[in-house]
């Protein structure tokens, strides 16, 4: 017998609606009547969802405006849905810009706050917590039917904006595979092969990509192109929803500790305020719900933190269930969770949230102008500008591109004298010192707090238990200089470096600077075009311009007679420095014939993924080479290793993982084949300790060494209490920190980096230093930059290899403890990895 709700206000209303059997003519259409089944039966397939929002949107247009704001990489459309009273509709785009001028980002004239709130709804976005579109589309029904007493209330100061699936890829995914291993009738058997998704999961988009950390970086077209629509919104509350394990509870706010310090009284307010009415209605229904727990605030690129710093009240919901809920599932406690019940539980916290919003509406706005009055002003904020420097113009180039995808005014500075800010480089309060380029930020602008947390030296943590990691200070993640100011500085308008396209063809060949990822997308597209690459290993001057080691050479013998165009075409598009060469004879350095120019050989790349590899990691190597590099890259499971002809590839990438293969002796051998013959592995993460447990590998971890010493001493530490025991804990984790990490720059495994790079630390890894081979990045003592470190991991992480290179035959092996492609918004280890590829083994 289909449950029913205990009800009382508007869940008299909501009581008849949520059985999904009712229809009538003064109404839209309901889900079941358009779909032709009930909500909670089956999952509903993204292009289905999307054809309910437009055919709502067609009934009741004076309610409803749906646009499609972009196509996801396997071409399913992004949609987002308007809705709120007919007068709003009608001035949706005036109500938008009144928004923006509240800000201060729409400077036309002074904003309004007799003005509704902004909602904005996001569902979705990992695929395989697939109840949350369910519940979109009940909520789309519930706020324009005639049946809700209240949507005509709510709806006059209030625009909800719907996004039904931000990761349709995915969701469909999960719900194609799920159509086609389920019975007639759902099993809730959780050992049943329904409850058990295969990798790599429907979690991801289409690149294996995590959505939810990805708003402030962008690194993804869903993303990219979402974001545009959030910024030109910038709404008031942002609920995203999402499922968690089964056994467990639903989640609301209020979040757990720690908040980021920036994070208003006002927004901790307002969650409380929100996590009371949604309590309210689940304890009418006897439904178990959670909140101040595990779920923080502090990393900046969540569907709720990234709100958050932008001036919204920013919230969590999830509810249990997951790839594993399936349509039923038996949980520990002896009930059944069905999909009918995830699909109510996140519908109610919707209409709750947007209750309150509307019952809060002038509070809401008034606060968000507030946020921005002082954003604006740089209260609260003792560095007023960040100075970034570098003599690294494609480098700069792309961080003013993130900072404009995140609307976050910059400028330059060309006067620093007598100026003094913090080195990020040292910590310590020194003269800035400008390079050939640089980027400054104020703290006094609309978009000052998200600048702040983007850019702040030292991650600020009031709790070490998190959720994720715990640093991404731009300057480290690109590798630049930098500076925090305490005073406001002198700025101009940002003009790129990019020198202008090279007019005057040579008739003897070209040199592209080689610095960053962009020189490698050059790189790539002249191999793949057959174009003859040369690069030295030594650096050398011409025309008393220095070229550092990996510059590369482009000669006209031997390549194509419109060389000219293809180089200057990529180096325009790509943002890199080209000078055109008249000889090969150096002013210092080596000439163009000299043993340390080397021909550049062709990588052919086969990357391990499937079943045994990180789907995350995988997809970032394959995202690289596909989206990035444009270049080609054959992706093989980690099962086939044994059947596959590795001789037709000259590199293979082991991505992190849990790798059961290298169990199986053939594998080995064949990899150490591969390798013998010329071939380069790269071991990556778990991909590399996997390796060291074999001898014959010739590296190993490197252990505690004082294990043995403190053997014989009473350890009074392990007397700990129980309900300690989560917090004890962080003494041994590493959820993500920045370390500085000391480059032998002498090796092509870094070319284009001095003698530091900053890397981030996910575990306590590293490995002994290599008798036979090359140290290329190691971690000396007091390397540590920031992030939360737990004492023993902090003792362990010093003197220890992190990136290395040994020769084995005449191929290659390729270590790297970390992870320098990490959610592909690590920009400073992206040309190390390249490198990897490219040189190592010319």
């Amino acid at each position: 017998m289909r449950k029913r709700l205990i009800v009382n206000n508007f869940f008299l209303f909501l009581g008849l609606l949520l059985t999904f059997q009712y229809s009538f003519s003064q109404t839209p259409p309901s889900p079941e009547n358009y779909l032709g089944y009930e909500l909670g039966t089956q999952y509903t397939p993204h292009y289905k969802i999307a054809a309910y929002f437009k055919a709502v949107a067609q009934a009741f247009p004076e309610m409803v405006k749906v646009e499609k704001y972009g196509e996801t990489f396997e071409g399913r459309e992004l949609l987002l849905a308007f809705v709120s009273a007919s007068q709003n509709i009608q001035q949706l785009e005036e109500i938008r810009s009144n928004n923006l001028r509240l800000t201060g980002t729409l400077k036309d004239k002074s904003g309004s706050t007799s003005a509704p709130a902004i909602v904005w709804l996001s569902y979705n976005v990992h695929g395989n917590e697939p109840s949350s579109s369910e519940a979109a589309m009940v909520t789309l029904y519930a706020l324009v039917s005639s049946l809700n007493p209240f949507n005509k209330e709510w709806m006059k100061n209030t625009v909800v904006i719907i996004d039904p699936c931000l990761n349709p890829d995915g969701r469909d995914r999960y719900v194609n595979w799920f159509n086609s291993v389920k019975g007639s009738n759902g099993n809730a058997d959780p050992q049943s092969r329904e409850h058990n998704e295969p990798w790599p999961g429907g979690r991801s988009n289409h690149y294996n990509f995590d959505l939810n950390r990805d708003w402030a970086w962008q690194t993804q077209v869903e993303t990219q192109q979402r974001m545009v629509k959030y910024n030109q919104w910038l709404p008031h509350v942002h609920v995203d929803f999402h499922e968690q394990y089964f056994n467990n509870p639903y989640y609301f706010a209020p979040a757990a500790e720690p908040f980021h310090e920036v994070i208003t009284p006002w927004q901790r307010e307002f969650q409380t305020i929100i996590g009371k009415n949604n309590a309210k209605y689940f304890d009418l229904n006897g439904w178990l719900y959670f909140t101040k727990e595990s779920f923080d605030l502090f990393y900046p690129s969540y569907g709720d933190t990234y709100p958050l710093y932008n001036g919204a009240i920013g919230m969590t919901y999830e509810q249990g269930g997951h790839s594993r809920g399936g349509l039923a599932v038996a949980t520990n406690t002896g009930d059944t969770l069905t999909l009918t019940d995830r699909v109510l539980h996140h519908f109610t916290t919707g209409m709750s949230t947007i209750e309150s919003a509307s019952k809060n509406a002038a509070k809401l706005v008034a606060e968000f102008k507030k946020f921005y009055d002082d954003s604006r002003s740089g209260l609260g904020s003792s560095i007023k500008t960040y100075v970034l420097t570098s003599d690294n113009s494609s480098v700069i180039n792309n961080i003013t591109h993130l900072l404009q995808a995140n609307g976050i005014e910059y400028g330059i500075v060309t006067n620093v004298s007598n100026l003094k800010g913090l080195d990020y480089n040292n910590g310590k309060e020194t003269s800035l010192k400008l390079k050939a380029y640089n980027i400054a930020i104020s703290s006094n602008q609309p978009k000052s707090v998200l600048a702040k947390v983007l850019l702040e030296p030292r991650s600020n943590l009031v709790d070490s238990v998190t959720y994720d990691i715990t640093a991404w200070s731009l300057p480290y993640v690109y590798g630049v200089d930098a500076y925090a100011v305490k005073t406001a500085v002198n700025m101009q308008a940002f003009q790129s470096p990019l020198k202008e396209k090279n007019k005057t063809p040579s008739t003897y060949g070209y040199l592209v600077k080689y610095n960053s990822i962009n020189s490698v997308k050059v790189l790539a597209q002249l191999l793949k075009q057959h174009i003859k690459v040369r690069y030295s290993e030594k650096s050398f001057t011409y025309n008393k311009q220095l070229f550092e080691k990996g510059t590369l050479i482009l000669l006209q013998k031997g390549n194509p007679e419109n060389l000219s165009g293809i180089v200057n075409d990529l180096a325009t598009k790509n943002e890199v420095e080209v000078e055109a060469v008249a000889t090969g004879f150096m002013e210092k350095g080596p000439d163009f014939g000299s043993a340390d120019i080397k021909f550049m050989k062709t990588p052919r790349v086969a990357l391990i993924t499937g079943e045994q590899t990180s789907s995350l990691a995988a997809g970032e190597v394959w995202h690289l080479f596909d989206q990035q590099l444009d270049y080609p890259v054959s992706l093989i499971n980690a099962t086939d290793i044994s059947r596959s002809n590795l001789n037709k590839y000259n590199v293979v990438i082991m991505p992190d993982g849990f790798y059961r293969v290298f169990e199986t002796k053939n594998v080995t051998d064949k990899l150490k084949e591969f390798v013998n013959n010329g071939g380069n592995l790269i071991a990556m993460g778990g991909a590399a300790q996997e390796l060291s447990k074999n001898t014959d590998w010739g590296f190993k971890v490197k252990e505690d060494k004082d294990k043995d010493e403190k053997k014989d001493t009473v350890d009074y530490s392990l007397l700990k209490r129980y309900e300690n025991r989560e917090r004890d804990n962080v003494i041994n984790n590493i959820p993500g920190a920045i370390y500085r990490i000391q480059l032998d720059n002498s090796h092509p495994f870094a070319f284009g980096y001095s003698g530091n790079y900053y890397t981030l630390k996910q575990d306590p890894t590293v490995y002994e230093f290599l008798k036979e081979g090359w140290n290329i990045g190691v971690v000396k003592k007091d390397n540590y930059v920031t992030g939360f470190a737990g004492a023993k991991v902090k003792s362990l992480l010093k003197d220890g290899l992190v990136f290395g290179s040994m020769e084995m035959g005449s191929g290659n092996v390729i270590i790297m403890a970390d992870n320098p492609l990490f959610r592909q918004f690590w920009e400073g280890g992206k040309l190390l990895f390249c490198n990897a590829v490219f040189l190592v083994g010319n």
